[in-house]
């Protein structure tokens, strides 16, 4: 019998491993009803280190969408509105909205996150890099909401992916974006990570 989260979702043992295009499929898809809506958007998520990596699957896809004048819940579903692809699930016990892109069997499961709550809050060509068509946080982005999401959460994926991301492209992050004080904790507890950590803080006169 699968349990129920805090949420009131139904929560499977394991998390669902999908095939990398078809996430991004799926990335694809919502990401053009939100452009032609004008509404800024990046998706998050393991699927990032998978696709740089060309790992064949992920199971985490999230998409951070700014607000405005407007929620960015309200404006995801006026963007999907009518669209037979997508449908919205919603939490009434908790504060989160989930689209399914229902084209693909099984269908894919994006959770959508308040920009500024979790990502950056504003989505523009600083905070946002395009990788095959869709866009994501950037490294530094996508670095500072792991580092915040393992400090809460201490998942063993978030982990991984901080250590992939520092690892590979810390000299492409920005280290006034970076909780200092978090990112010392886990490289305290992930040693793999802190030759990395500490030649970004050399590069920028902290060491």
């Amino acid at each position: 019998m699968r349990s129920l989260g805090s949420d009131g979702f139904n929560l499977p043992p394991f998390p669902t491993m999908h095939e990398v295009s078809r996430l991004l499929q799926a990335a694809a898809a919502l990401s053009q009803l939100l452009r032609d809506a004008g509404v800024p958007h990046a998706f998050y998520g393991n699927v990032l280190t998978a696709v740089l990596s060309h790992a064949a699957l992920a199971d985490e896809i999230l998409c951070v969408v700014e607000g405005g004048a407007t929620h960015p819940f309200r404006r995801v579903r006026q963007a999907c509105a009518g669209n037979e692809d997508f449908s919205i699930v919603t939490s009434p016990w908790s504060n989160r909205l989930h689209v399914k892109y229902q084209r693909l069997i099984p269908a894919i499961d994006i959770e959508i996150l308040v920009a500024g709550e979790e990502g950056p809050r504003r989505l523009d060509s600083s905070t946002v890099m395009v990788v095959g068509n869709v866009p994501f946080l950037t490294i530094t982005e996508f670095l500072r909401a792991k580092v915040k999401a393992w400090s809460l959460r201490g998942r063993d994926q978030d982990a991984r992916d901080i250590v992939y991301a520092m690892t590979r492209y810390w000299s492409r992050v920005d280290l006034n974006r970076i909780p200092e004080q978090e990112m010392n904790d886990f490289a305290s507890r992930v040693p793999a990570v802190a030759p990395s950590w500490q030649e970004l803080k050399r590069k920028y006169g902290m060491s």
